[in-house]
């Protein structure tokens, strides 16, 4: 992510799981993604539409985890 952030102009970072999928949910936020929402209804897979979760990095997040992060090294 903070390759794409100081070699780009983008401001935000998106991906999406099935919501059953909590593995993949929680290395998301284990990156440092935050959850937006539920997408209700937003795949069709295996003869089923299924609903998905979103999550997204912004530019000013990745600023305030590496704050965090510093102050935790600190103590």
């Amino acid at each position: 992510m903070r390759y794409l952030f100081d070699h780009s102009t983008a401001n935000r970072i998106e991906a999406s799981t099935e919501l059953t999928n909590v593995a993949e949910q929680r290395a998301l936020e284990k990156a440092g993604f935050t959850r937006d929402g539920v997408l209700r209804g937003a795949g069709f897979r295996a003869g089923q539409w299924r609903d998905g979760v979103l999550y997204s990095v912004i530019r000013s997040d990745l600023g305030q985890r590496l704050a965090r992060r510093a102050l935790a090294c600190r103590r």
